[in-house]
């Protein structure tokens, strides 16, 4: 890594960014349209744009088709009339004056207003195509993004992470916290851009998210460090890792749905997300494919949904259903409609929740009221208590700059319409690994009713080594933490356990020998696939480790 010494008195120029504190396999043509739908929109222009040499295969990645499954009832487009609708209707709510317009902190949507800011319209297309192989036509809905400003201005692929970083990227970055040692923005960009070719997820991160960075200081912005792979702060993976470490392919009885525990299972409607998370547990699987990794991506095709919905029916002691991915916010208001009522008309069903990093990555789809999706889910809800069963939502904050009027006031609009929200916290270091930090999330999500659920001891994910924390961390973080709000807002701190043990309190570990890093849990209620009695163990980061222990393990370069 480049970078030069500079001398004590420096001063880094430039406004003091600070979050709004709170009150109180390869897809078909169809993608492809997309990709360049959202090229050609007004947003990040990327004609012209030269992309130096280091940075590779300059090419929108390929991603899993977003959309579908799309055929005859009851899975009806939304039709001509609908969208003539959805496109006459504006963002509707009221925006108070006054507030922060931290966006305009970015240059490029320095002049982006409130009501273009908070819009989520999307405009649709239909195609008609046919599938052989189900013997019967298929229709496909094409997400075209040109009235959707919000995803017209995502930043997916590398030349617009490219060109992105070349616009909002101070001419000096520092390299350490203290500003001592400074690194130029093309030393930075190449960084970040050789991170890209290593790391297992594809790049795709919404305006919102882009717009809470700290761009003067990106190497230490909690949220940067989650979505921005730099090559430079990689550690050598764990040797025990595996791409699929929680084994939910192997606990896939139909392609799409683990099913772990007795009476719970994992639906996986797609393999599409707003934002990808360089941590992210399901890497085998989600988004586009990459230099590292081939996906094993589950389209949502019709006949892969009717396979799930089928086992799930054929099996009463199932009785709680999670719709994830990838991400519900991924699914159409149509699609959100089919699954949950499909699911409060199964008898053995009881309760289910859907899956979605949305409310914390782009929170103007809950308040914009051109957007269906969230409409649907608020009925879906209703419907679920008429029935007498339970629907949630639920999301991933893991910083407290996530949080903003904005997705304070999506989650107010959540909350006065009944919709419980419960929130999924991933323990990574230099995000939220201090007690101040996550105190003050789990605080600021009970303030805005959305009850801290989990906070999970990071996974054993590939290229991300520099994210995890011993298991002491969380054993001390829940140590500090319980007791200082109330019990019901209070998280449960979790490890999700390598080898599909499901997951267990991570102050139940059996042993923990701090010198090897190594701690042993049992699960007993998880007796799948010959697990009856099975030790399962996780392992703390090498580096780490006591140094004298450290030469036990040999890491995966």
């Amino acid at each position: 890594m480049l970078s030069r010494i500079i001398r004590p008195n420096r001063v880094i120029r430039g406004p003091v960014f600070q979050p709004n504190p709170l009150s109180s396999r390869r897809t078909g043509s169809s993608l492809r349209l997309q990709a360049q739908v959202a090229d050609i929109s007004k947003g990040i222009d990327t004609a012209g744009c030269s992309v130096p040499a280091y940075i590779g295969n300059p090419n929108v990645q390929s991603e899993p088709s977003v959309v579908g499954p799309i055929g005859p009832p009851p899975y009806d487009s939304p039709g001509a009339a609908k969208l003539e609708n959805v496109l006459a209707n504006p963002v509707s709510f009221e925006i108070q004056s006054g507030r922060d317009e931290f966006w305009r902190k970015v240059p490029y949507w320095a002049d982006v207003t409130a009501k273009d800011f908070l819009s989520y319209r999307w405009s649709l297309q239909v195609l008609a195509t046919h599938d052989s192989s189900l013997h019967s036509s298929v229709w496909d809905i094409v997400l075209l993004t040109s009235m959707n400003w919000q995803v017209a201005n995502t930043v997916q692929g590398t030349v617009k992470l490219f060109k992105f970083l070349q616009a909002v990227v101070p001419e000096e970055v520092p390299v350490d916290k203290l500003g001592m040692q400074m690194q130029s923005r093309d030393e930075f960009i190449k960084d970040v851009l050789d991170g890209v070719a290593a790391a297992t997820m594809a790049i795709r991160m919404t305006p919102y998210i882009l717009s809470r960075i700290n761009w003067l200081d990106p190497r230490h912005d909690p949220i940067a460090r989650q979505f921005l792979p730099m090559k430079s702060i990689m550690l050598p993976d764990h040797p025990k890792l595996t791409l699929d470490s929680l084994h939910e392919t192997a606990d896939s009885p139909v392609k799409g749905l683990v099913h772990r525990y007795t009476d719970k299972a994992l639906f996986l409607p797609t393999s599409v997300c707003p934002t990808y998370c360089m941590f992210c547990t399901r890497s085998y699987a989600v988004g586009a494919d990459t230099n590292t990794v081939t996906k094993a991506s589950l389209k949502p095709t019709r006949r892969r949904w009717e396979e799930a919905f089928a086992y799930i029916q054929s099996r009463p002691e199932l009785q709680d259903i999670v719709v994830s991915g990838g991400d519900s916010y991924y699914l159409q208001p149509e699609q959100l409609t089919l699954i949950g009522e499909r699911l409060i008309s199964l008898p053995n069903i009881k309760r289910f929740r859907f899956a979605s990093k949305g409310l914390a990555v782009a929170p103007t789809r809950i308040l914009d009221e051109s957007d269906g999706w969230v409409n649907a889910l608020i009925d879906i809800s209703n419907k679920a208590k008429k029935a007498g069963k339970s629907m949630a939502l639920h999301t991933h904050f893991n910083s407290p700059n996530e949080i903003s009027w904005i997705s304070s006031d999506a989650s107010q609009k959540l909350f006065e319409n009944g919709v419980m929200v419960r929130n999924q916290t991933v323990l990574l270091r230099g995000v939220n690994d201090d007690y101040e930090t996550m105190s003050t999330l789990i605080r600021q999500l009970a303030d805005n009713n959305i009850i801290p659920y989990y906070v999970y001891q990071c996974d054993l994910v590939e290229k991300v080594e520099h994210l995890r924390t011993p298991l002491q961390t969380i054993l001390d973080l829940e140590a500090r933490i319980r007791g200082s709000i109330a019990g019901f807002m209070t998280p449960s701190f979790v490890v999700d356990l390598p080898g599909g043990g499901g997951k267990r309190l991570a102050c139940s570990y059996q042993s923990y020998d701090r010198d090897t890093g190594v701690s042993t849990f049992v699960a007993p209620t998880v007796t799948g696939r010959d697990k009856a009695d099975k030790v399962y163990e996780y392992y703390d980061p090498i580096d780490m480790l006591p140094e004298a222990s450290r030469g036990v393990y040999k890491p995966s370069i």
